[in-house]
């Protein structure tokens, strides 16, 4: 279980609210914050900046195979920091929420 595996830390976890994605009742342990974006609104997912930013890596590239499309892949990813990660997927808002729980 995540929770368990945060220990002291806490996580955010974006939800879309896409059909898919809800349930009647959602119970989180304390070291989990839930933030329910807006509907219609994949602007303010940080995975879309993420996937966006890993397809600009692959846009000119024309893999013959399942197995180059996995090197350029895998190529790409390796170049990707910490900070480029955070960079692309911080928003203020997720931030204001980690620091209200913190209070």
């Amino acid at each position: 279980m995540l929770s368990a595996e945060l220990g002291e830390d806490v996580a955010v976890i974006q939800f879309d609210q896409g059909s898919f994605h809800r349930i009647k009742t959602l119970d989180c342990p304390e070291n989990i914050i839930p933030i329910f974006q807006p509907p219609h609104s994949p602007e303010l997912n940080p995975i879309e900046r993420f996937w966006e930013f890993l397809k600009s890596k692959l846009r000119w590239e024309n893999c013959k195979t399942l197995a180059q499309l996995r090197q350029k892949l895998a190529e790409a990813l390796e170049t990707i920091t910490p900070e480029a990660i955070v960079s692309l997927t911080s928003y203020d808002f997720i931030l204001e929420a980690l620091f209200s729980a913190a209070s």
